[in-house]
């Protein structure tokens, strides 16, 4: 909401530099969202009246006005706005004014008529955003006048109000708050917030929904002259952003940003009858302000007279019975409004207005009468009404909140200070609070009618605290570093998991924990659940790769090429559920995405147990190994072992089950227990320094049996633990059909066997040695034909 700080000053001392203002606010928890400026400090810019006007001679939408601006000389401006008539008091910026704009004025010709300056809109004058006509000034405004003696200078504040807070929505709620936390009175010179004392009526009102309106006040205000308001006025509620309409319309307005209590005007002259407060009745219509016409339903509460409904209770009044220009008498209403109902009926009808929102957040009940006097008072001096001497009303107001007790050994526990009793009751006091019972070591508290957000001890203390200073409160280091702990680590190493593998162009995906019934016969034994909501959620998956490859389905099913993805997630094991973190991969499709003119053959490959078995040895930071192995949903199988465990497994799925899923390539899965992965063992890294001294790299080639595996033969050339030796690499491996020259069962695979030493460069004489010991070990261990 915003505020202006002139107005402010009415009730409170204000800080002479807004940012201390803006600063004790928001410590104080009052958040301050911008603070900007406003006022006409422009030369040349003065009150001129419309003396005469006429049709430009070339121009259909241009006419030429004579203005007379103080100096006893008339002159002429062309203009195109359409909303004045003469007599009209009006802007006139005089050549040689600057606007806020950047626009300089000057003498000049338009369509061929002179025009010696130009009459102004509100934003032109930044004092609005209305920019369809002429400002229309007071009446009473001295013609010549510089028109910034209409628009002082002023600083509006833009506060951020929390739903709690319902009486800071007014500029006396806000200047009441800094008085409280400045610790400064707050005063009212003209008494405008007694208590009324008019004389009260029970008829012409009846409430039958007290539920929702529990208290109902109407004033008639009699022979009112509508028409503009007065400059103070007008000036007061545009500077918070609120456009003036007429003199009744905008009193209401202002009282409402005066004292957060929301007033509406009737024409009593259009109602009929008695007023009659009740929910609406289903099929029900009303048209309102806005020319809309709203359905309304039994959980709407209105505002009613003997025919028809006049007014959404809270919310917004009715078109027909609302006031214009001909209005002379006024039926004043103002009520409380229970908030629930008004925010559900705002809600549901899409209507919110500056009412709703105040009594969405709970109006004071003490300010209702004191509001309604307060309009009527100034529909006298404004409108020249008459307003009645007997308010009617209808219905209770809402009792007060209840009293609160508050213990200071609480209070100094919860803030972590010692806040002596004294200062607590003297804060307390300030915002409000009456002492019921006092005690030495608690009180018990009265809480004025517009703190019903204060209901226990701790937002007693809470007042405390903001008024005391937060940042008195020293503050206290309650926590010391603390190492890392194995799920810290595990959770660092999901994450460096996710990267590692989306780099290598695999998509995370993230399954249901729940299968289906189907996939529990493919899947086998699962725990199923006692009460499953639906068939598609009936057990807990046994596995990662029942919900990959629902994924694949998907995927090809909508025109998917190359499917890679992966998931980290918990399975359950039968027969317990007992839950294992697990890494899921799936490779399918092409080796590449798309066509281009620079792909080679390369392209048209489909991704293989090879991607696979890369993607799998990317996610751990010591080697795995592979051996064959048998699964169930796998044609090709193999266990993956991180050291003597088995770490998962790995393989190529069925071939009847792929075509379940329309594959059109073959379909390679691996499942990683993370649990055994992720062991500190596992993860740990080391580092060494960069090598000094160059490599010498030799080849060595050998025939062996088919059976004979990969792991085998790194097995037995790491056993010949020689020291020189750093690296050991396949780079070539002949088999399968095409070995008709070596022998059927055999198979010929190259290695480059890398040896350094880090302190001393290595001789050939060296590395023909530990080369030479390597191949024997390997001809008399594996039985390997080391070819030449």
């Amino acid at each position: 909401m915003k505020f202006s700080v002139n107005w402010l000053r009415e009730f409170v001392d204000i800080p002479e530099k807004i940012e201390e203002l803006a600063e004790l606010l928001t410590l104080a928890g009052v958040e301050i969202e911008g603070i900007a400026t406003r006022g006409v400090n422009i030369d040349k810019v003065v009150v001129a009246e419309i003396t005469a006007s006429s049709p430009h001679p070339n121009a259909d939408r241009l006419t030429v006005c004579e203005v007379n601006d103080g100096s006893g000389i008339k002159r002429q401006i062309v203009c195109g706005a359409k909303n004045y008539k003469v007599g009209d008091k009006v802007p006139l910026a005089l050549p040689g004014a600057v606007l806020p704009n950047g626009l300089k004025i000057r003498a000049s010709k338009l369509r061929g008529v002179e025009s010696e300056g130009m009459l102004c809109s509100a934003i032109e004058l930044g004092t609005g955003e209305d920019a369809t006509g002429l400002l229309i000034l007071s009446p009473a405004a001295n013609v010549g006048a510089p028109i910034r003696d209409l628009f002082p200078d002023d600083t509006i504040i833009d506060v951020e109000i929390t739903p709690n807070r319902g009486d800071l929505l007014s500029h006396f709620g806000l200047a009441r708050e800094i008085a409280a936390l400045a610790g400064t009175s707050l005063r009212d010179n003209a008494g405008r917030f007694g208590e009324p004392s008019l004389p009260a009526s029970k008829e012409g009102i009846t409430i039958e929904a007290p539920q929702a309106c529990p208290f109902y006040s109407a004033r008639r205000i009699e022979n009112v002259k509508v028409g503009p308001s007065p400059e103070w006025l007008r000036t007061r509620i545009e500077s918070v952003g609120t456009r003036s309409i007429n003199n009744i319309v905008d009193i209401s307005n202002f009282v409402m940003l005066e004292l957060g209590q929301p007033t509406h005007a009737f024409d009593a002259d259009k109602l009929k009858g008695d007023i009659h407060v009740r929910l609406a009745r289903e099929g029900e219509k009303f048209l309102a302000l806005d020319g809309k016409t709203y359905p309304l339903t039994p959980r709407d509460l209105v505002i009613t007279d003997e025919e028809r409904v006049v007014g959404i209770g809270g919310v917004m009044g009715g078109e027909e019975t609302g006031v214009t220009s001909t209005t002379q008498n006024i039926l004043l209403e103002a009520a409380y409004f229970a908030p629930a109902g008004i925010r559900r009926t705002a809600r549901d009808l899409s209507l919110p207005s500056d009412a709703s929102y105040r009594f969405e957040r709970g109006v004071d009940p003490a300010m209702i009468l004191r509001a309604s006097h307060r309009a009527a008072e100034l529909m006298r001096e404004i409108g020249s009404g008459k307003p009645s001497e007997v308010i009617s009303i209808a219905g209770e107001l809402p009792q007060n909140p209840a009293d609160v007790s508050l213990y200071y050994e609480r209070c100094n526990q919860l803030l972590g200070i010692i806040v002596a009793p004294r200062t607590v009751d003297q804060i307390l006091k300030r915002f409000g609070l009456n002492e019921r019972e006092t005690r030495d070591d608690h009180a018990t508290w009265q809480i004025p009618s517009y703190r019903r957000d204060l209901v226990r001890d701790v937002d007693l203390i809470e007042e405390v605290v903001r008024a005391f200073g937060v940042h008195k409160i020293s503050g206290t280091n309650r926590s010391r570093f603390t190492s890392l702990s194995p799920a810290d680590h595990a959770h660092d190493r999901e994450t460096e998991l996710r990267l590692t593998l989306a780099g290598r162009g695999l998509y995370e995906v993230r399954t249901s924990k729940l299968i289906p019934r189907h996939d529990v016969i493919v899947a086998g034994n699962a725990v199923e659940l006692r009460n499953p909501l639906s068939e598609d959620h009936v057990a807990l998956r046994p596995d990662l790769i029942t919900g990959l490859l629902g994924a694949l389905e998907r995927n090809i099913r909508g025109g998917a090429e190359r499917v890679a993805i992966f998931e980290l997630g918990r399975i359950f094991l039968p027969p317990d559920a007992t839950e294992q973190r697990r890494l899921g991969i799936l490779v399918y499709g092409k080796a590449a995405t798309g066509a281009h003119w620079r792909a080679d053959q390369k392209s048209k490959r489909r991704l293989d147990f090879v991607d696979l078995k890369g993607a799998i040895e990317s996610v751990s930071e010591t080697p795995l190994a592979f051996r064959r192995g048998q699964h169930r949903d796998l044609a090709l199988a193999a266990e993956i072992l991180a050291g003597n465990d088995v770490a998962g497994f790995a393989g190529q799925i069925a071939v009847t089950r792929a075509a379940r899923l329309d594959a059109t390539a073959a379909i390679f899965v691996a499942e990683l227990n993370l649990d055994l992965l992720l062991e500190p063992g596992l993860t740990a890294r080391t580092f060494q320094e960069m090598d000094r001294y160059p490599a010498v790299r030799r080849d060595i080639a050998m025939i062996v049996p088919e059976t004979l595996t990969h792991s085998e033969i790194l097995g037995a050339i790491r056993a010949a633990d020689e020291s020189l030796l750093q690296n050991v690499e396949l780079f070539d491996l002949f088999g399968g059909e095409a070995t008709s020259q070596i022998g059927a069962g055999r198979k010929s695979l190259a290695y480059t066997l890398t040896y350094r030493d880090k302190n001393r460069t290595l001789t050939s004489e060296e590395v023909t040695a530990a080369h030479a010991r390597i191949r024997e070990r390997l001809q008399s261990e594996l039985g390997a034909e080391v070819r030449e």
